[in-house]
């Protein structure tokens, strides 16, 4: 029998890393018009003060670096401490690492590649393993939601060269199968969301270049053929965490407009 409503969230201990602004603020605010109870956590107090003040007062957080596992381990304890327990992780905590030199294979420095996989696959590494060692303690189950990109199956090589980042974001899905396999067991849920290209501070690059957004409006053609925005994603995400997907682990969701599914065109643009 299913539960009554589309997202069942109501009173769930949602932790969102990387919840104070673009996708996982988001989602946490449509995770707070549910009924969940927050935690979200942002690199700056000033972005977590902003966001506190609209997720209202069922909601509260920390600033810190998502790379430092300490920043993980406080959080799950602040969700324990105000809350009594930890029902969910969504990890939203990463983003570019072209200005420190992510790029093509032949330019990628070192310092890009270990800086671009710290910030998307060691930080979600911490927040899984927190959240991981919480469900356990409590042994009642729990669900994970990790954030990763079609640019880790899907690349295109004319505008996103980023090499470090396609192979972040396609170790995450590797990472979140092979958990939640091990996990079931124990009815804990590993899932994962995919977009493309969606409106975001770590995108802005992206969508002020009157090329790509050109590219993108074959390459990702539902609703008129646009950049995404975040609130795209949320009605998935939700559903993922809610208990409507109780059933459902170990899957990749692309939540891309159509990228995965379409050649796009680059029309008159130059080679």
């Amino acid at each position: 029998m299913l539960m009554n409503g589309a997202s069942d969230v109501k009173d769930l201990v949602v932790l969102v890393m990387g919840g104070t602004t673009g996708l996982g603020l988001s989602a946490a605010q449509a995770l707070a018009d549910g009924g969940a109870r927050l935690v979200v956590v942002g690199r700056s107090g000033e972005s977590l003060e902003s966001a506190l003040a609209v997720l209202g007062g069922g909601a509260c957080g920390l600033a810190g670096d998502a790379v430092l596992p300490e920043t993980s381990e406080r959080a799950v304890e602040l969700a324990v401490q105000r809350f009594g327990r930890l029902d969910g992780l969504y990890h939203v905590a990463g983003g570019s690492g072209r200005s420190r030199g992510d790029g093509p294979l032949h330019e990628l420095t070192d310092e890009g590649w270990d800086y671009t996989l710290d910030l998307n696959l060691k930080s979600l590494f911490n927040s899984n393993r927190a959240a991981v060692r919480q469900f356990l303690k409590q042994d009642d189950g729990g669900t994970i939601l990790n954030m990763a990109s079609v640019l880790g199956w899907s690349p295109s090589p004319k505008f996103f060269a980023s090499h470090a980042y396609a192979a972040a974001k396609a170790a995450i899905v590797g990472f979140s199968k092979a958990t939640a396999a091990y996990y079931a067991t124990h009815n804990i849920r590993i899932n994962v969301i995919a977009p493309a290209l969606v409106e975001t501070p770590m995108s802005r690059r992206a969508v002020g270049d009157e090329q790509i957004v050109q590219f993108v409006s074959s390459k990702q053609p539902l609703d008129g053929g646009r950049v995404g925005i975040p609130g795209d994603l949320d009605g998935a995400a939700v559903f993922l965490l809610s208990r409507q997907a109780r059933y459902v682990t170990g899957q990749v969701l692309a939540v891309d407009g159509g990228w995965t599914v379409t050649e796009g065109q680059y029309g008159g643009l130059s080679e």
